[in-house]
């Protein structure tokens, strides 16, 4: 259960932000010599609530980037964002990353490294304390925190969910 019902269908309405997390040469020898080629993983969001990310790979650094910003629009995904920060805390792995997420108050910022915080920023969260625990691999990184904002749930869906009220989620 892994953010499958919280994707976002139509992206041609909104204004959508792109951020570069990181671009790795790739050689490739051959009998005739290198060839280099680039990928490009971005995060794109609209730093209200929508993030998404992709990885785009080519000859060129800048059609390695648009081809990530494309790739990224494609698998968009709601995130409950609560006065600048997430509902609750959070840990999820993906490969050797392991991320771990939890509210912090007004003013606190985003206390995240490289990775994290270009996908914490893009998705409009002010206010948050990350740990990054394992691998430091970006791609690792990037897709383990997304897994850990798409498992997030507000109060409101919660009690939509179990059929109670809204005070009865928050007695226990």
């Amino acid at each position: 259960m892994t953010g499958k019902n919280n994707r976002v269908k139509s992206t041609n309405d909104l204004e959508l932000k792109d951020r570069l997390v990181a671009i790795n040469r790739v050689t490739k020898v051959t009998k005739g010599g290198r060839t280099f080629s680039f990928s490009a993983i971005v995060v794109v969001g609209n730093e209200d609530g929508i993030v998404g990310w992709g990885l785009g790979k080519a000859s060129e650094v800048t059609a390695a980037i648009a081809k990530g910003v494309e790739a990224a629009k494609k698998n968009l995904i709601q995130v409950p964002v609560r006065k600048g920060t997430i509902p609750h805390e959070q840990l999820a792995k993906f490969g050797g990353a392991l991320v771990f997420l939890k509210p912090a108050s007004h003013g606190t910022g985003v206390k995240a490294g490289g990775a994290m915080r270009a996908v914490l920023e893009s998705v409009g969260i002010t206010d948050v304390l990350a740990k990054s625990k394992g691998s430091s691999n970006p791609h690792n990184l990037v897709k383990a925190t997304m897994v850990a904002l798409g498992e997030l749930r507000d109060a409101c869906t919660v009690a939509q969910n179990r059929g109670v009220s809204l005070e009865k989620v928050f007695k226990g």
